[in-house]
């Protein structure tokens, strides 16, 4: 579990503050769209969100026993599988989707079976 906390801590932090930092560029590089308007702050506030899911996972790296970092890895769960879904109808739905886009939805699958694969062992002990 330390790795995979340490792994979403590293990833989400980082796209966290290219949203903050630069919204039109990251959206145009993963969607391959423009945003404007609303959806600058409303990436800023995703951008929050993601950090805060970021420094989480980083501060439990090193309490992968308590029922707390289980929960967390449930939310990281959620967060993953909720990425995939979102990612991958927005990868359906607009043609400006390029490589980045399936990128993304490709490692967001990836950490969810990563999570799964973790609480199923935990659940197994």
């Amino acid at each position: 579990m330390k790795h995979l906390f340490i792994a979403t801590a590293v990833i989400e932090v980082g796209i966290s503050l290219a949203l903050l930092i630069a919204p039109l560029i990251t959206v145009q590089l993963l969607l391959g769209a423009e945003i404007s308007g609303a959806a600058i702050p409303i990436a800023r506030v995703t951008a929050a969100a993601l950090l805060s899911l970021g420094v989480a996972c980083w501060f439990a790296r090193a309490d992968v026993q308590s029922r707390a970092a289980r929960g967390l890895l449930a939310a990281v769960l959620v967060y993953d599988f909720g990425a995939v879904l979102g990612l991958g109808i927005a990868g359906i739905q607009l043609p400006t989707a390029g490589i980045n886009l399936w990128l993304a939805v490709a490692l967001h699958t990836a950490m969810a079976i990563w999570c799964v694969a973790l609480l199923w062992r935990k659940a197994a002990r």
